[in-house]
């Protein structure tokens, strides 16, 4: 079964008197263990296709179902379910607690989802020693460098083992030689535990990385590699 299938999505927002078209009729496609670069201009729509795709909003025509579930039939407390359960999430700025150690980061997913402490810190150092930052639980997010950051995010939305990864532009705050470091870890992860990942970027050399380029421009899906 298909992670994700978008079936002509449509999303449009209502800003003053005029609405604004943000996706027109985009389909695709996601299957177990793909590695999808989303790409195209600032004000393509990779956003609000990510927002959709990660259960983070609902399309305003067409279909999507997540794992075979359609988003359009869930109320808000299943949506939230599915976003804590099922899918993880990276971002451009991390993202992390500054309250909150990199260890009781990488393991607040699991601990939301009622998982008790000694086995949610459990999996949170095992992990984080996976991404090369076991040295680093103890820190807080300040005291770390941005590549670390973003490990230690990357570590946080796997934690909970989701089937779909989202990634906004993960590399995009970072300088090459972290960008690298990252974009090699989350491919390593795509191979070594199947989490299919769906990843925004507009550098090319990221898209480069992933198995398969998907191209929006004004809405549309341009071209797909």
């Amino acid at each position: 079964m298909p992670i994700i299938v978008a079936d002509a999505l449509e999303k449009t927002y209502a800003e003053g008197a005029a609405p604004v078209p943000a996706l027109r009729g985009v389909s695709l496609s996601l299957e177990k263990g793909d590695f999808v670069a989303l790409t195209g201009p600032s004000g393509c729509g990779k956003s609000t296709l990510l927002h959709l795709c990660g259960a983070m909003d609902r399309p305003s025509k067409g279909r999507l179902t997540i794992e075979g579930q359609d988003i359009a039939a869930l109320d808000d407390d299943a949506l939230t379910r599915l976003r804590r359960d099922r899918i993880g999430f990276v971002f451009q700025f991390f993202n992390l607690l500054p309250t909150l150690t990199i260890a009781d980061n990488i393991a607040l997913p699991c601990l939301l989802a009622g998982m008790p402490a000694r086995q949610a810190e459990a999996k949170a150092q095992a992990l984080a020693t996976r991404v090369g930052i076991g040295h680093r639980l103890g820190h807080y997010p300040q005291q770390v460098s941005g590549g670390e950051a973003q490990r230690a995010a990357i570590a946080r939305a796997l934690v909970h083992s989701p089937a779909l990864l989202i990634a906004d532009e993960p590399t995009g705050n970072l300088d090459s030689a972290n960008g690298a470091t990252v974009l090699a870890l989350l491919a390593e992860l795509n191979r070594d535990l199947g989490v299919t990942m769906l990843l925004a970027t507009h550098a090319v050399d990221v898209a480069a990385a992933a198995h398969r380029t998907i191209r929006l421009r004004d809405g549309r899906l341009e071209e797909a590699a």
